[in-house]
This record gives structure tokens, sequence and C-alpha cells, in this order.
């Protein structure tokens, strides 16, 4: 069998890590493994698999609920991406982040948090945490000070968003990380709106990432998914955690996830033009009060922003109309290109408005010519008043 290499730039590991012509049939793309269990030729092979899977080998096959190769692939693509030594796929992102965080905490242990997060996270650490005993204190993570109060004895772990959910507040990963190691707590970092091709917090100092693999690593807009990347001594609790609740990704989302990534770097590079001329002409126009965009100098954390993503600026952002949720309202409700949606990371643009969070409007940006998204955008502004 000829040598195979994945290469060394992130475009290329994008498509070729994690993934060979299967050995059996040669089919070029990774096959769906659709099966429960897997065979054996003896009781003995047998035993040895079961054995070296529950200690987390994770190219161990014996049922996949535990592991399979399908998802296995995806696992090996998103640690090169990462630049980790191993990775978890789960069923959903909040499966990855529930996973992680009861993996590293037990009753009479603290976990701070940052106090803008996406929603489910938030009710995991407002209602189910302090019900397993679990102390949590929510802080703005851009102010160290702040944070550096907030730790206690207890403190395990430090969870944060890369750039949080909806106004896209950045904090310095490395400051964060450097404050929560001096104090022996794990950071773990939720990269779900920026992405590898963006932002690799380990670069950074954080101790695990994590993402809904529905949105940037998918792209699609057609699986559900989610993974966390990390050392093996970190990943094999996250691992076992994600086996033990039932939280098995489904290989037909994996294949998704698979031949989404492999586009990652192109889609990152064009949300994020689009993103930012979006961002350029809505803080330009007197019907819009505000932008929140990490590449507009009027962001908070602009300079970070600009220090750690080199340019490109991620395909998030969030904005506020004139006239409240009439403003909004009349904004998304005459687009005709772009439609309304919950979600993000996807091909298209979706315009989630938010008329409880302040009738602010988050923008997902998506792959289309830029000239059709600022037409649409100047129709949607013109009804409001």
């Amino acid at each position: 069998m000829r040598q195979r290499t994945d290469g060394t730039g992130l475009a290329t590991r994008a498509i070729h890590a994690g993934e060979r012509p299967d050995p059996t049939t040669r089919a070029h793309n990774t096959p769906i493994y659709a099966t429960a269990t897997f065979a054996f030729d003896t009781a003995a092979e047998k035993e040895d698999a079961v054995d070296r899977a529950l200690e987390w080998d994770p190219r161990s096959f014996f049922y996949s609920r535990t592991g399979n190769p399908t998802n296995r692939a995806l696992e090996e693509k998103i640690a090169s991406l990462e630049g980790a030594e191993d990775c978890v796929v789960a069923a959903s992102g909040m499966a990855s982040v529930s996973a992680t965080l009861f993996a590293h905490l037990g009753a009479g242990d603290h976990l701070i948090v940052g106090d803008e997060v996406f929603a489910i996270t938030r009710v995991l650490w407002e209602e189910d945490l302090p019900r397993r005993g679990i102390g949590v204190t929510p802080v703005d993570m851009t102010d160290l000070a702040a944070l550096e109060a907030a730790f206690t004895p207890r403190t395990r772990v430090v969870f944060l968003e890369s750039s949080t959910n909806p106004r896209l507040r950045m904090a310095d990963l490395a400051e964060v990380s450097e404050l929560a190691h001096r104090r022996g707590a794990l950071v773990v970092v939720d990269n779900t709106f920026l992405g590898p091709a963006l932002l690799r917090p380990l670069e950074h100092g954080a101790d695990l990432v994590v993402h809904a693999a529905t949105k940037y690593l998918s792209g699609h807009g057609d699986a559900v998914s989610g993974v966390v990347s990390g050392p093996k001594a970190l990943i094999d609790p996250v691992r076992k955690q994600t086996d033990t609740f039932g939280q098995a990704a489904s290989p037909f989302s994996s294949f998704l996830v698979l031949r989404g990534v492999r586009t990652l770097p192109l889609r990152s590079a064009k949300g994020s033009e689009n993103a930012l001329a979006l961002a350029e002409f809505l803080e330009s126009d007197p019907r819009v009060e505000w932008v929140r965009y990490p590449g507009l100098p009027s962001h908070p954390d602009h300079a970070y922003a600009a220090r750690v993503l080199g340019g490109r600026f991620g395909a998030m952002l969030t904005f506020k109309t004139a006239g409240g949720v009439e403003g909004m309202q009349a904004f998304t409700d005459h687009l005709a290109l772009c439609d309304i949606g919950v979600s993000l990371g996807d091909v298209f643009t979706l315009v989630y408005p938010r008329p409880k969070d302040g009738a602010i409007i988050r923008l997902s940006v998506g792959c289309e010519d830029v000239d059709d998204l600022l037409a649409d955008f100047r129709l949607g502004l013109s009804f409001v008043g």
C-alpha cells in the first residue's frame, strides 16, 4: 500500500485528515458504518476489543454507542484541525458541553462560566449543575479582575465562549488561561462561533475546545453534532461520560459533518468577507442604532480580535435597528433572499430576530454573493421608519 499524507496546511488537512479510501471496497468517501455491533472470529478477539474500547482506545470497535469508524474519522479530522491529541464526537453540541462539564466536575466543585453563553448552556449551569451540588459563578470574562475574584478553593473549571452569543464579546484566552492554570483550574472554550479555520483555542492556552458541529463544522444545516478536543488524558473522561450518558453520535451525522469540514476554510473566509461588508454597511445606515462585529473598530474587543484572528473576524454579527420590536420586524419580515432561522453556520445567510433580548437581530452570514446580500438588506431597511 502506498504511503499517504494528510499534508501540513489547514485546508489540506480539512480535506484529508482522518480519511482514506475504504480498505475493503476502495470507496473514496468514508462509508457510513450503519451498524450497531461488530463481529469477531473468536471469543478472545471479542474480549480484547471490548477491553481496549473500555480503556478508551478510540479505534477499537465493538458497539457503536462506544465507537464507530465513521465517527472516528470525524474525530481524527477535527483533532488535526485543532492541533489536539484526541477528539470525541457526540450527538449534539450540548451533548459535548454537558459531557465535558460532568466529566470534570463533581459534587462540591465550583465552575466559573461566562455570563453570556448559549441559552441551553445557561439552563445547564443555572439548573442542572446546582442540582448536582456543583457551584456556579457567572462572570464577564473580559474583566480579568472580576474573573480572579470569582475563584474559590473549589474551582475546577472555567468555561467561556471564544465569541459570545449574541453580542460577540471576545475575552483574551491567553490571559484567562494563565489565570485559571495558576489557580489549578481547567479552561474549556466553546469555539462554535469562530471555528478552527479562524481560531484554535488550544494554541492560546485552553485545555479543551468544544463545538456545536451542527454549525460551521457541518456548514450546510443538515446535521446535528458536537465535538470536544484536547489532550487524551482529558478527553478519555469525556468519552466515558458520552458513552455512559448514551450521547453517541449518529454515523449518518458524522458523514455529513465530514463532508462539511472539507470546505470549512473556504466557507470561513467567504463568510468573514461577507460579514465585514454587511457590518460596515449597517453601521453607516442611520436606521441602525448599533452593530456588534469584532472586525469593526467600534467593537470593544476589536484590538484583541485583530491580533488573534488575522483579519478574518467570523461570519456572525449582531445589530439593532431603530424602532424597537416594530423596526426589527419591519426589517426581518421584508427580506426577499435571507431566511429567518434560529441556527447559524450555514452556507445560507440566516436572520435571527430576538424581540425578548432587546429587539436585536443576530446574523449568521453565509456564502452568497455580497452584492445580493447588500441588496436584500437595503430592501429590509427601507421598511424601517
